[in-house]
């Protein structure tokens, strides 16, 4: 029996598992011939592209190389096997005392391979804090969230076509094929991205140049209430009467606890126009 993943099976920031049931409901009531993720971020779009369309062709640009972190992962379960022994005794997500915590660290020290630093960040750091090197690692407080079964990657990326490109030209490289969905999965503003590797060059500017996309075609846009884009088209369309992009969509929630103090709402709006053969989810 194959392995369904609800979520990705390594860490991921920004995953749209909250919303799978919805878009594969557009997926099976348009079936579009060529799925293209422009973001495709840890792959779970376009995993349940696959599973729900079978047929279809599914490109997933792998801008931030979340494959080669499954192509490791025997490496990164034998570390975190020895940082379960090493940590052994100590309660479940509560701090990790100063003796351990120092053997751990060594035990980074030592090693040689892959070191998936965002899984680790899950397993040994306070919740929604990231360390993306050793130093990272060194300048924070442990604490013993290590998963005490081994991450389970199999099948996850068959029948995919994995690329890396900018997101813009691999739009431009199939909005005028016939049948193509396009999925755009943006990192959000006003929220913490320094696990993307795009962290470097996204502004306001770039976000915003992500709408583009949007301009005559059908679409299913996920935002957050951090980034007020809603309320910004809005005002633009009120102010200047240029119509917004949203005009017409429908507007789906989803509330997002972080941690005991931290939380947003996930938005999903779609819209489609049934002249096109193209269909496109912003997500």
């Amino acid at each position: 029996m194959k392995k369904n993943y609800p979520t990705a099976p390594l860490p991921f920031q920004g995953q749209k598992r909250r919303f799978l049931k919805e878009f594969s409901k557009v997926l099976l009531n348009h079936r579009p011939e060529i799925i293209v993720d422009l973001f495709g971020g840890s792959g779970l779009l376009s995993y349940t592209s696959k599973k729900v369309l079978l047929e279809a062709t599914v490109v997933y640009n792998d801008f931030d190389d979340y494959h080669l972190r499954l192509q490791n992962v025997d490496n990164t379960n034998k570390l975190l096997s020895d940082i379960r022994q090493l940590a052994q005794g100590c309660p479940d997500n509560m701090r990790i005392p100063e003796r351990e915590s120092k053997l751990i660290i060594k035990r980074l020290e030592k090693e040689s391979g892959f070191i998936d630093w965002i899984t680790l960040s899950a397993s040994l750091l306070f919740p929604m804090k990231y360390g993306l090197c050793l130093s990272d690692f060194k300048k924070q407080a442990l604490y013993s969230k290590v998963k005490q079964t081994d991450y389970i990657v199999d099948g996850y990326l068959n029948g995919l076509q994995v690329t890396k490109s900018d997101y813009y030209d691999l739009f431009l490289k199939y909005k005028d094929v016939p049948g193509v969905l396009f999925v755009v999965d943006p990192p959000y503003l006003s929220t913490n991205t320094s696990t993307y590797n795009s962290v470097d060059y996204w502004k306001l500017k770039d976000y915003l140049n992500v709408l583009r996309v949007l301009d005559g075609t059908d679409y299913v846009f996920f935002t957050s209430n951090k980034s007020s884009i809603i309320e910004l088209l809005q005002w633009i369309e009120n102010t200047y009467q240029i119509k917004s992009l949203f005009n017409g969509a429908t507007i789906l929630t989803a509330n997002v606890q972080l941690n005991y103090t931290s939380k947003y709402t996930d938005i999903m709006l779609y819209r489609f126009n049934k002249h096109k053969n193209s269909y496109l989810i912003a997500a």
